[in-house]
């Protein structure tokens, strides 16, 4: 019996999904646990994963098209399962197009036309009766020169299977003729013009960078924002982080970055100052019991925040190696959806690209983010003297439903003082 694949909910906001590519092809064979095709959720590009087994009859949405949750986008079959017993085609149901959004509706009747070709396509016998061919079987005959007509089938019913195929006969070549008479020529097509120089371009929005737009207009539009900002005297660290690396790769070999003991700071800061790890919810506020970290991660077509969760119960270490192998994954696309769920505080370091400060917008439901930027050496006044001294600017965006102005600079305040004492966050 025909199997619809449907557009999977690959995160708990995710309404429809964008199929970035099809990895399997029309007519080739799925096994469970196959990965068939890349979806494009509000949060990221993920694998979907085939739970089911068959060959691939049919793509109704193809590459850059849309589809909500739920919908069919492709038809598995049973090997030697005949293409009649399938469900009715996208052509037979309109009101799923009509009712549906304009890419979407766009995908279906292109679905319709494909359905209509292969079944118009498809050989049939002298007296009219179609032959029962499984779909890799007619596309291994097609590629081969393989008459169908005169194959039996081995299949359920009689249908021609694969390796029906595969075992008849190769065709009897063509006997010597004379050369059929030259085809008229087409005059060619037209050339395309290119963009002429300096004209803009438009860049269609991905599913990812339209949620990261709303996101983040409604967190500017429903927020009361407020920013901080705290120079920290980064010589203390570096001078740790320095030696614990030359320990640290002798033994484990994880290297330590500066952003790891920044999280570990705000991570320490959140158990201190509870008030800060907290949401707005209508009437109430809540303080989470536990400090989930969402860490922003770049990928080529946004931003990603995967969650350290249960972070104030984690080491140093695990924290680190948690974050490096978050960060392969997710310009991988390999993040799973309940990877993004359960951060409570928000850490956005630009500090890599250059950037001295910065002010970053509230993640919601959240209240705080805290913004770093990159460690200068720059001139430092210490005992009356001007010496060179390394410096790091941090700043803290706090949604003021929830943090005061008093909360917000004791919380980043302690995270200065832990990164201006790093020992404290070893014990």
């Amino acid at each position: 019996m025909p199997i619809n694949i449907e557009m999977p909910k690959l995160s708990d906001t995710m309404t429809e999904g964008t199929v970035v590519r099809w990895l399997k092809k029309e007519g080739e064979e799925v096994e469970i646990g196959d990965i068939i095709a890349e979806i494009e959720t509000d949060k990221a590009t993920m694998e979907m994963e085939a739970f089911d087994e068959g060959i691939l009859s049919k793509i109704s949405v193809p590459e850059g098209a849309k589809a909500p949750v739920g919908s069919a986008i492709a038809i598995l079959l049973e090997d030697g399962e005949a293409e009649d017993q399938e469900t009715p085609s996208v052509e037979s149901t309109p009101a799923a197009s009509a009712s549906a959004p304009p890419a979407v509706a766009k995908a279906l009747e292109s679905a319709a036309a494909t359905v209509n070709k292969s079944q118009t396509s498809t050989p049939a016998l002298a007296d009219g009766e179609r032959i029962k061919a499984s779909p890799l079987a007619k596309k291994i005959a097609e590629s081969e020169g393989v008459d169908l007509s005169a194959v039996s089938g081995t299949g359920p019913g009689g249908r021609i299977v694969k390796a029906d195929v595969v075992a008849a006969p190769a065709p009897a070549a063509a006997p010597a003729s004379s050369p059929p008479p030259a085809p008229v020529s087409a005059p060619a097509p037209a050339a395309i013009s290119p963009v002429a120089e300096g004209a803009d371009q438009i860049v269609e929005l991905s599913s990812m960078r339209k949620i990261i737009a709303e996101r983040l207009l409604t967190s500017k539009i429903t927020i009361p924002h407020f920013y901080l900002h705290l120079e920290v005297d980064a010589a203390p660290l570096m001078a740790l982080r320095e030696q614990i690396n030359a320990q640290s790769e002798a033994s484990h070999g994880n290297k330590y970055s500066v952003n790891d003991f920044v999280v570990k700071a705000l991570i320490n800061a959140s158990v201190t100052v509870p008030e800060a790890n907290a949401s707005f919810n209508g009437d109430h506020i809540v303080q989470f019991a536990h400090v989930g970290i969402s860490i922003a991660i770049a990928v080529d077509d946004g931003l990603v925040t995967p969650v350290v969760k249960n972070a104030e119960q984690k080491s140093l270490l695990a924290i680190s190696k948690e974050i490096k192998e978050m960060a392969v994954r997710a310009r991988d696309k390999k993040l799973a959806p309940n990877e993004f769920d359960g951060g409570t505080v928000t850490i956005s370091n630009l500090g890599a690209w250059g950037v001295e400060s910065f002010d970053a917008i509230v993640n919601p439901p959240q209240a705080v983010i805290l913004s770093v930027g990159g460690i200068i050496e720059k001139p430092v006044v210490k005992d009356g003297e001007i010496v060179s001294g390394l410096r790091m600017n941090l700043g803290v965006s706090c949604d003021h439903r929830v943090v005061d102005g008093a909360v917000g600079a004791r919380f980043l305040g302690e995270i200065k003082r832990l990164l201006e004492n790093p020992a404290l966050m070893l014990v």
